[in-house]
């Protein structure tokens, strides 16, 4: 039985993904659920809010890098094997692991580009190759015993995300509301409709019945409007101006719709959640190494700070638990 994959992806850098990511699998572990968080993203952003220097160390020596992604799948990129059988998962918590990113991952990305147009020939390589991070992170979630994987990504819409993106069954975009957010948006939808097309016609190409491969749904879940300022629990009027366009824009191009007139972010189903600017919250989480909802007094969170640190909890729970509940739901409806 394969474990649910949910992918955070937005071509456009800057719009809180890696920090919502690292939250959402700490409020899942907080929520007793078992979680693996995957760092698919060569920058490794990620796996440096999860663990601090001295262990990144340890972890990319000079030389082999066992412990990490790209390790993992280093003897397929080297043409000597196939991806390693048992992964390495970092445990960061009772029921948190982590997939360490690893910024060699970006070689990756020539071999990906080769074998997309091999796997439309039936080349069996290109199909193990393809589906390299789809089988890792499931041998990596049965290792982990965990219950569905978060994967974090970077912003561009190249090869490796594109294999990246088949391996993942639901895909949440977040978003900043901004200009930028918006043409992201148009670029974003539009291309992950082709990827996950052109894969589905592949797939019925491989020839090799003794290798999984992924179905590549990339099924909208939704998305998540980052960092907006508020007053009076309102946004206030320079982000609303691009807030507001937002259900629209995400409903053309990304599911495909046709957008309902006049919908705002308050009646917007695809809206999963509006998660607020923290501000010194943000830095005083990453001096302590955990994130906001764990902050104490010890950490700094005294007086309105330690409001703010409950809200957020609020916050990310109820975000949490909206997601787990949609994607189940549109699993089984599958």
């Amino acid at each position: 039985m394969t474990v649910p994959v949910i992918a955070f992806f937005n071509n456009k850098s800057g719009v809180g993904k890696t920090t919502l990511v690292y939250h959402l699998a700490w409020m899942y572990a907080d929520l007793g659920r078992s979680v693996l968080a995957a760092d698919l993203d060569p920058q490794a952003n990620l796996s440096a809010a999860f663990l601090d220097e001295e262990r990144l160390d340890q972890l990319w020596p000079d030389g082999p890098h066992p412990k990490t992604v790209f390790g993992a799948l280093e003897p397929l990129v080297k043409g000597t094997g196939d991806i390693v059988d048992h992964p390495y998962v970092e445990r960061v918590g009772d029921r948190l692991s982590v997939m360490v990113g690893d910024l060699a991952l970006a070689r990756f990305e020539d071999e990906l580009s080769q074998q997309w147009p091999q796997a439309a020939d039936g080349k069996e390589r290109a199909f193990r190759v393809l589906s390299a991070f789809w089988r890792l992170i499931q041998r990596a979630a049965d290792l982990s015993a965990s219950s569905f994987v978060l994967v974090d990504l970077g912003p561009n819409l190249g090869a490796l995300n594109r294999a990246a993106l088949i391996a993942c069954d639901f895909l949440v975009v977040p978003l900043a509301p901004d200009l930028f957010s918006l043409q992201g948006l148009r670029n974003l939808g539009p291309t992950v409709r082709e990827w996950r097309f052109e894969w589905t016609e592949r797939r019925k190409k491989s020839r090799a019945s003794d290798l999984g491969l992924p179905g590549g749904e990339i099924t909208p879940a939704g998305y998540v409007l980052m960092q907006h300022a508020v007053r009076l629990a309102r946004p206030t009027a320079a982000y609303d101006r691009w807030a507001q366009r937002i259900p629209a824009e995400y409903e053309k191009a990304v599911r495909g719709g046709e957008p309902t007139q006049g919908l705002n972010l308050a009646e917007d189903s695809n809206c999963l959640g509006l998660m607020k600017h923290y501000r010194s919250l943000m830095p005083m989480a990453q001096e302590a190494r955990k994130p906001i909802f764990h902050l104490q007094p010890a950490d700094g969170a005294i007086g309105s700070h330690a409001a703010a640190a409950q809200q957020a909890r609020i916050d990310f729970e109820a975000l949490a638990v909206r997601l787990e509940s949609l994607t189940y739901q549109r699993s089984n409806a599958g």
